[in-house]
């Protein structure tokens, strides 16, 4: 008769399999911030797109610590990040009407352009994937992805 794994022992090969499947994901990360910054202009970085999506997403009118939250850094480099896009005129801060102090974030329309090119400009490489990494496969992981990375937010 074969002896089952203690729980203890059950617990500690789970918990490696999850931080493998994060490890993973960190690695998808870095690989694919790698590539997208491949296909930027002028020195900007992942963290630039990224600020000029969100704002696509959920839209104008965003604090510099909403967005900051949002993407869990330090409000100083929230406030670099916005310095940067506000210089090449991607995106205008004006005073917050609620709050004399604060700032409102807007995109421009050369902000909303430039993240639009950037997602033509690196099309041809996410095309370039399906042969491997089908609309099959990507309907498959997307839920999970999805569960994950509510779990992760709803931890922190």
């Amino acid at each position: 008769m074969k002896k089952s794994a203690s729980p203890e022992l059950l617990e500690i090969n789970d918990a490696q399999l999850m931080f493998d499947v994060l490890n993973e994901i960190g690695i998808i990360s870095q690989l694919s911030r790698a590539k997208l910054e491949s296909r930027l202009n002028d020195g900007l970085t992942q963290h630039h797109f990224g600020a000029l999506n969100h704002l696509v997403r959920l839209g104008d009118g965003r604090t510099p610590l909403e967005m900051a939250r949002a993407f869990q850094v330090p409000k100083t480099s929230m406030s670099h990040t916005l310095a940067g896009l506000e210089k090449r005129g991607l995106i205008r801060m004006e005073p917050n009407p609620q709050d004399g102090r604060g700032k409102l974030i807007w995109l421009t329309d050369a902000g909303r352009a430039l993240r639009n090119s950037a997602i033509s400009n690196i099309m041809p490489d996410v095309i370039a994937m399906i042969p491997e990494f089908n609309r099959d496969d990507a309907e498959a992981v997307l839920p999970l992805l999805r569960k994950l990375r509510v779990l992760l937010d709803a931890s922190r």
